[in-house]
């Protein structure tokens, strides 16, 4: 491999655009592909591809505070090919099977797309401007693509940057912890069909996402094959692999970053993890030239020094939406010099304070003596109490579940990597949901806000999620750190039975400043800082009375990540 540490730089070289290239695959079928790439005058050149559902065609213009400018070659959630032709690279946008131009019967997230990624990855890079090496970059859904794509192991894939890009379609996004996450899910399944139905597209692929998608997702309901071939399959994942998450990604992406690099086959691997939007770090100058040095190595043999660097690169938050934060190398992912911490629930209220202050504290110390605080399963909101209102997203009246708190902080605390709430609970009822929300409390009692991916959300430290019947644990892949739900069968409750529950809380990064307060919430039903990423309030869940156990022989803590200075 060539030493050069200076990555590519801009050469004058046109850009050539060809539109609707066909793509043949094995089936007979065709997919719709546009290519930028440079005017080769003899030279061949590595491509960078892009699979999905968002037709190829559609304009993007970003916001003005993004550092690549607009311009009339931008598409969402892909790479911008002003910026990469002049370094050497070609950009394919390529229309998934049933969406954008590209005809057939639209199955986002299926093996079959998989199957046709590979495809088009081989035939693209049999070009005669291709160099025959092939990377795939993209945020989110083109993330998603890349895990399924790689799990197939296309011979001409030499790279994936998979951006923010959720990987077990079960547990990332469909069910966290069991429970539906029926928000984003009805959004994205309901906004792209429209946005191929009710306008041009429909002139060229009237039958786009006709797919009958929300009934096969809430009809498999358990963890099956029909999710694992929809999910990227980890000891299949070889490839040189940059994996990019974002510490703002509870509820559909992070989880998938997180858990590819610790479980991907690959001997290659890195992990960066950032936080604010998922379209303002991709589109920095110091995020593409992540990604440039990245493929630079793996699709041009041009050692730019990215592989010689530690493998994990974090930005350390220290609380406040977009402030300058800034990224530090690590070994290793989670952090060696981990200071695992129990803080055992200290349950000071038997139920719910209806002033508002917390039911317990967060202590060092377990607790003696058992006991218990309970708290409705169904607040009302507006329209009462019932699953059935028309909307996730009716308010409660007032506060939901019960809440602990650590006392002030004498001193700064960093807090990253994996949580977990171990917890003992009863219900009245069949089932239980249980939402852990982190919260950064400051010295004045306000929530420390970050900015969501969207931009615009007010997000909390970190999420978890556990729907109580699902609490049993695939012990082969279940860490201490980071339990694994098996999400095979419903273990159900009987009234007021005491179980013990594991609940993932997804990763997270933050310095809790001194004189601020760790604060966890403990509840029914989306808290605080959800966004769009909320969940089915199920009947299980009318008139029921939830208690958390905590003391004696239910030790009930959340197990954090401390890190100790360097």
């Amino acid at each position: 491999m060539a030493k050069n540490t200076q990555p590519s730089q801009p050469r004058d070289m046109k850009m050539i655009i060809e539109k609707d290239v066909k793509i043949p695959l094995r089936d007979g079928a065709i997919l719709y592909a546009d290519v930028f790439r440079p005017e080769n005058g003899g030279e061949t050149f590595p491509a960078i591809m892009s699979l999905g559902p968002y037709q190829k065609d559609k304009l993007w213009i970003p916001p003005d505070d993004i550092e690549e400018k607009a311009n009339p070659y931008m598409a969402w959630e892909t790479a911008n090919p002003l910026w990469w032709c002049p370094r050497g690279y070609a950009c394919v946008r390529v229309d998934a099977r049933g969406s954008g131009k590209s005809p057939g019967k639209s199955e986002p997230n299926s093996y079959q797309e998989a199957i046709d990624y590979y495809d088009a990855i081989e035939w693209m890079a049999k070009r005669g401007w291709c160099n025959g090496n092939i990377g795939t970059l993209g945020i989110s859904y083109h993330a998603n693509s890349q895990w399924r794509a790689a799990s197939l192991q296309p011979p001409s894939l030499k790279a994936i940057i998979p951006w923010e890009g959720r990987a077990d379609l079960y547990r990332d996004q469909a069910f966290h912890g069991g429970i539906l996450a029926l928000g984003f899910i009805n959004t994205w399944i309901s906004t792209n069909m429209a946005h191929h139905l009710m306008g041009k597209p429909r002139e060229y692929n009237p039958d786009a996402f006709n797919n009958n998608m929300l009934w096969e997702w809430m009809s498999h309901s358990l963890d099956s094959d029909f999710w694992r071939i929809r999910s990227a399959r980890w000891e299949k994942v070889t490839v040189p692999m940059y994996s990019v998450g974002n510490w703002t990604g509870n509820g559909l992406h992070l989880r998938g970053n997180t858990e590819g690099y610790m479980l991907a086959a690959s001997k290659n691997k890195k992990l960066r993890l950032h936080t604010g939007t998922h379209f303002h770090p991709f589109h920095s100058e110091e995020g593409r030239l992540d990604q440039l040095r990245f493929f630079d190595h793996w699709l041009k043999d041009h050692d730019t020094g990215i592989m010689e660097e530690p493998p994990v690169k974090l930005q350390i938050r220290t609380g406040g939406g977009l402030k300058d934060y800034k990224f530090r190398f690590e070994n290793e992912w989670p952090i060696a010099r981990t200071k695992w911490t129990k803080m055992f629930l200290k349950i000071n209220s038997e139920k719910q304070n209806k002033d508002g202050s917390p039911e317990g504290d967060l202590v060092l110390e377990p607790i003696a003596s058992e006991k218990t605080s309970t708290y409705a399963a169904s607040p009302p909101t507006h329209a009462g109490v019932a699953s059935s209102a028309p909307s996730v997203n009716a308010g409660s009246v007032g506060r939901v579940g019960i809440s602990f708190q650590t006392a002030p902080l004498t001193e700064d605390m960093e807090v990253t990597g994996p949580m977990v709430l171990v917890f003992w609970a009863s219900s009245s009822s069949e089932d239980m949901d249980v939402f852990a929300t982190i919260r950064n409390i400051d010295a004045d009692g306000k929530d420390v806000w970050e900015a969501g991916q969207q931009g615009w959300d007010e997000v909390p430290v970190a999420k978890g999620y556990l729907r109580v019947s699902h609490r049993k644990l695939d012990p082969e892949k279940s860490l201490p750190y980071r339990p694994y739900h098996a999400h095979t069968e419903r273990l159900w409750l009987k009234p007021d039975e005491v179980v013990e529950c594991q609940l993932e809380i997804w990763p997270s990064c933050m310095v809790f400043k001194k004189g601020h307060r760790i604060q966890l919430d403990v509840q029914s039903k989306d808290g605080v800082g959800s966004s769009v990423y909320r969940h089915y309030p199920a009947d299980y869940n009318i008139g029921a009375s939830n208690t958390i156990h905590s003391g004696g022989k239910r030790e009930t803590y959340l197990l954090l990540p401390i890190i100790p200075a360097k």
